[in-house]
């Protein structure tokens, strides 16, 4: 396959997973603000209607999200407070946000155009529509921002079983997973890691806090992991347990493990002669999680390892351009 091919459909699948995890990202914060807040000193009203409109622990949130996705120099650039209203309208519709869903939606349409004699109909159709229909659709930004996350949730879910569906097995179809997978790696970490973030603003991260339940019940709905939750703990949940599932559990779907081993089965199906390199080091991220546990990781501390498979998954994404996207010279 032209490495050009293979780089547009990488990147087509990566946007959309990326499009669908910012939702998901977006959604963990809603969520939490609606979880009961810390004691406010009843005698300074003032405080009170900070508070109820948004004050500085809402902001602490909202600038959370912006640092774990690496988007608050750009945002600071553009708007002078972190309000509930400047980042979703940052962070799901300004074009000038190449990170924004509204890009990421664009630039998945954009790289599955590009290779449209290589897609299916359906896929190129359901690719196509959402993009066209996402407009549309911003109409619920200010109403019912969890409704318009919910729906660029479906329209991932859609073109990811259509792609599942109809695409021929061959080098297209495991780019196209190649890239999804990478992705949600990343994202699924980011999701994790917003926890510390919101902490660092306060005393810091105390484990024992009684919204940390409702809080660690929103992540695990923002991945779609509730029910598995308690089929797998059949018990109450805890920060330990949602760590664990996210990160270690091989069969829960968006965890970092299951993540990286759909990495490593698709390189291995797409290996070549200059990809060694690659698949070792993809397997060895893979092993480390595979043979780690959660008493290890809270020895370490989650934040820093979270931070370093940030850093590990941006090298193996470069390795896996360098090797099969980027067109070696002649």
């Amino acid at each position: 396959m032209l490495s050009r091919t293979a780089d547009h459909l990488f990147w087509m699948a990566r946007y959309m997973e990326r499009a669908e995890n910012t939702a998901r990202l977006l959604d963990v914060n809603l969520q939490n603000l609606l979880l009961p807040q810390d004691p406010i000193d009843d005698e300074d009203d003032t405080d009170i209607a900070h508070a109820l409109a948004g004050g500085i622990d809402n902001e602490a949130g909202w600038r959370a999200t912006l640092r774990i996705s690496e988007l608050e120099p750009a945002f600071n650039r553009k708007h002078a407070r972190a309000t509930r209203a400047n980042v979703l309208d940052f962070v799901v519709r300004d074009r000038d946000n190449p990170s924004s869903i509204a890009c990421c939606l664009a630039a998945a349409r954009e790289n599955a155009r590009a290779v449209r004699g290589t897609l299916t109909t359906e896929l190129w159709e359901t690719v196509n529509s959402t993009w066209l229909e996402f407009p549309r659709m911003l109409d619920l930004l200010e109403r019912d921002p969890a409704h318009l996350f919910e729906w660029v949730k479906v329209r991932s879910h859609l073109s990811r079983g259509v792609s599942f569906g109809t695409l021929f097995q061959d080098d297209a179809f495991y780019f196209t997973r190649l890239g999804l997978f990478l992705e949600r790696a990343d994202n699924t970490a980011r999701i994790l890691d917003v926890r510390f973030h919101e902490a660092a603003h306060k005393a810091g991260p105390d484990p024992s806090h009684p919204t940390d339940f409702y809080y660690w019940s929103a992540v695990l709905r923002s991945v779609s992991g509730f029910e598995i939750y308690r089929k797998v703990y059949r018990d109450v949940i805890t920060p330990e347990r949602v760590v664990e599932l996210l990160m270690l559990n091989a069969h829960m779907p968006r965890s970092l493990l299951a993540s990286l081993t759909g990495v490593c089965e698709n390189l291995a199906t797409l290996s070549n002669a200059q990809s060694g390199d690659v698949e070792r080091y993809a397997g060895k991220l893979q092993s480390e999680l595979k043979y780690t546990d959660i008493q290890q990781i809270q020895q370490q501390g989650l934040h820093p390892v979270l931070t370093e498979f940030l850093e590990r998954v941006s090298v193996l994404g470069n390795k896996i351009s360098q090797t099969f996207l980027i067109p070696l010279a002649a």
